[in-house]
């Protein structure tokens, strides 16, 4: 597969959120490279600097420096959401800058964002610079072949594990309820792999509601039918993870149905960030839902402390376990063997590993030219996997309303008679 000395420097550059594993991916393509005898430089913060036609922020990389970081998380380059494919001049910028450097290969680490703009580096270089792409994001979301997960998920999955833990038995103890809104911007693999093998409570993702619209009383409404299920049981207490993807879902106008824009003021602002995304972390979608969800428990009379808490940012730059340690060294000497190949002059390709070999996806095979993204991968509702996870969460069912013996615990709880508790509740179990 390998190919003669290519001449010029290997570059690399980080874009998107942290993810535990950054480094790891730093470290074997700077090795390997190096091995091979290739220069390799680093350029600080993503592509911010590179559209202002800067030169100056960059590193050459040596393997002394690099040997060692792969157990460290963050990133020692930084990283930035700076799209460099909003104006031909910031793409220009970049190839210049590339060109005055000597850039012939590149190695771009991130999310469906940061691969789209190394396409369009490879597209718009004409072949002149050969261009890799390992893909990064906690959020599990990236459509890789069969089960592949992306790097870092398994750690954030391991650090969020232990602190719902936490919370949980702090929530047993003081008799509470934790809100868990998790990160997850487009699907909830995160929140589901955290909340499933955290034993939450019950866990609430996008997916669930499919393509039919969600609002924000429903989500409370499945949130208050699982508190009265438990107070059915004599227990008072739980934790409830929601993917804040929940906030994409609901969307603006659902927003709006719920509140004025006064309201919707309290919580911050309707932002997006280079790429068109909402910016889901201006708004305080945890403490959006504490307000309504205690009003509406105080409409019905039941009095429940409720705790809310964003997890996300503690995630992202965790020392990676083993798991992501090793699989980032894969993908960095993939990346490597991807661009010393022949197929690197043919196209550029996002790396993948399937059953332990690798295998190069294709930029145009992998991103929608009309979205301008690769098609997002989200948690399949119809699957064991996910019909395990409902069946032990602790949530109103079907089941509940079939079985007089169980409605009837259940409107005891809620303080209404069986026919009330099923017109208020039973609709979040219709769909």
């Amino acid at each position: 597969m390998t190919s003669p000395p290519i001449p010029g420097r290997l570059a690399l550059l980080v874009g998107g959120g942290p993810a535990p594993g950054i480094n790891g991916v730093i470290s074997s393509v700077a090795i390997e490279a190096i091995e091979q005898g290739i220069e390799v430089i680093g350029f600080r913060d993503g592509f911010q600097w590179l559209v202002k036609g800067d030169a100056e922020h960059y590193r050459k990389l040596a393997i002394d420096e690099v040997k060692a970081i792969h157990l460290r998380g963050g990133s020692i380059l930084g990283t930035s959401r700076t799209n460099p494919t909003k104006s031909e001049k910031d793409m220009q910028n970049v190839l210049d800058v590339f060109r005055r450097l000597n850039v012939t290969m590149l190695v771009t680490i991130g999310g469906d964002d940061t691969a789209y703009s190394g396409s369009q580096v490879y597209a718009k270089a004409g072949g002149a610079i050969r261009v890799a792409h390992v893909p990064k994001t906690i959020d599990n979301d990236l459509p890789l072949p069969g089960s592949t997960p992306t790097f870092g998920f398994e750690t954030a999955r391991q650090v969020g594990v232990g602190i719902i833990r936490n919370l949980a038995e702090d929530a047993r103890t003081t008799s509470r309820w934790y809100i868990i809104i998790c990160m997850g911007r487009a699907a909830g693999h995160l929140a589901l792999g955290i909340g499933k093998a955290a034993a939450a409570t019950l866990t609430i993702i996008p997916e669930e509601f499919g393509d039919r619209h969600v609002t924000l009383d429903e989500v409370c409404d499945i949130l208050i039918g699982s508190i009265i299920k438990r107070r059915s049981m004599h227990i008072n207490y739980g934790v409830a993870v929601l993917a804040e993807g929940l906030l994409e879902a609901i969307g603006e106008a659902g927003l709006m149905e719920c509140m004025s824009t006064a309201q919707l003021g309290r919580y911050g602002q309707i932002v997006r960030d280079p790429f068109g995304h909402l910016r889901l972390g201006e708004i305080e979608f945890g403490r959006m839902i504490k307000d309504r969800l205690s009003a509406k428990l105080e409409e019905l009379n039941l009095p429940v402390t409720l705790i809310d808490k964003d997890l996300g940012y503690e995630l992202r730059c965790a020392d990676p376990i083993p798991f992501d340690a090793e699989y980032t060294r894969d993908l960095g000497y993939g990346a490597v063997k991807f661009l010393r190949s022949e197929e690197a002059s043919k196209f550029g390709a996002i790396i993948s590993l399937v059953g332990g070999h690798l295998e190069p996806l294709p930029f145009s095979q992998m991103i929608d030219p009309k979205t301008l993204r690769m098609q997002t991968r989200r948690v399949n509702v119809h699957g064991e996997g996910y019909e395990c996870a409902r069946r032990y969460m602790i949530r109103l069912e079907r089941r509940d309303f079939d079985n007089p013996k169980r409605l009837a615990q259940l409107a005891s709880a809620a303080g209404m008679t069986p026919e009330q508790f099923r017109q208020r509740f039973e609709y979040v179990v219709a769909h």
